[in-house]
C-alpha cells in the first residue's frame, strides 16, 4: 500500500479498495491515460479529499504512477531525548521527566520534523543527520531504526513533483537546544511530550500525523 499526500489530501494506492477507510472516490486501475487523468483531476481539484486506486499488481500501479512525476529524495529525523538528566514543570503542578520528548520544528505556520533533500553521492542515513543538525542546533544524534517512508508531491514552474522522504528514529541524550535555522524559514524548535501531539493536529501536517502514528505512539 502506498500513500502519496497533496499537501494535506492523499491519493491511497492498494492491492484492494479499501472500505474501512471513507474516501471521497474508489477507482480501479485499467490502463496508464486513465491513471494519468485521475492524477490531474485530483491536483486540479481540491474539492476531492482522498481517493482510493486499487488493482492486484500494485507493484506496476505504483510504478506507472511514479513515472507521471519528476522524483527526488529527501531525509530526515525523529530525534527522540534518551537522558534522563532535566526536569520540567508542567501545568497542574506535575513533575515530568525529558526522557521521552520529541524534536519538532515548526515552518511556515505548520508542526513538522527536520528533513531535507539528500546531495549527490550522500547516503539517506548522512543526510538525516545532517538535516536534523543543520535545521535544529544539536548534535551527536545518532540513528536507532529506519521507518515507513513518505510521499508527498508539489508543483514548481509547471513541472510535478514526487519526493520520497526516507526517516529515521533518532536517539538524542544531549541538551535540548531550540535553535532554528531561521534562513530555511524555519520559526521555532520544540521538544514535545507524546501527549502535546495530540492536541496538534490543527497545526501539523496530514503526512506527520500519520508518522507520529506509526511511530511515536508505537515506540
Amino acid at each position: 500500500m502506498y500513500k502519496v499526500h497533496f499537501e494535506n489530501r492523499f491519493i491511497l494506492i492498494s492491492s484492494e479498495p479499501d472500505r474501512l477507510q471513507k474516501y471521497g472516490l474508489f477507482h480501479k486501475f485499467y490502463d496508464t491515460g486513465e491513471l494519468y487523468k485521475i492524477i490531474a483531476e485530483f491536483q486540479s481539484n481540491p474539492q476531492d479529499q482522498a481517493i482510493n486506486i486499487y488493482g492486484p499488481d500494485i507493484k506496476h500501479i505504483w510504478k506507472i504512477f511514479r513515472i507521471y512525476f519528476t522524483e527526488v529524495k529527501a531525509a530526515g529525523g525523529l530525534v527522540r531525548h534518551s537522558s534522563g538528566r532535566y526536569l520540567f514543570i508542567e501545568k497542574k503542578g506535575k513533575l515530568r521527566h525529558s526522557s521521552g520528548r520529541y524534536l519538532f520544528i515548526e515552518k511556515k505556520g505548520k508542526l513538522d520534523l527536520p528533513k531535507g533533500h539528500i546531495e549527490e553521492g550522500e547516503e539517506p542515513e548522512d543526510c538525516a543527520l545532517r538535516e536534523v543538525s543543520e535545521e535544529c542546533g544539536i548534535k551527536g544524534q545518532k540513528i536507532v531504526s529506519e521507518l515507513q517512508p513518505s510521499y508527498h508531491t508539489y508543483s514548481w514552474e509547471g513541472i510535478s513533483y514526487l519526493k520520497k522522504t526516507s526517516w529515521f528514529l533518532m536517539n538524542y541524550d544531549g541538551k535540548m537546544i531550540i535553535k532554528p535555522q531561521e534562513k530555511e524559514g524555519i520559526t521555532s524548535v520544540e521538544w514535545l511530550l507524546p501527549d502535546d501531539l495530540s492536541k496538534l493536529k490543527s497545526s501539523a501536517w496530514l503526512s506527520l500525523m500519520d508518522l507520529i502514528n506509526s511511530s511515536i505512539f508505537k515506540v
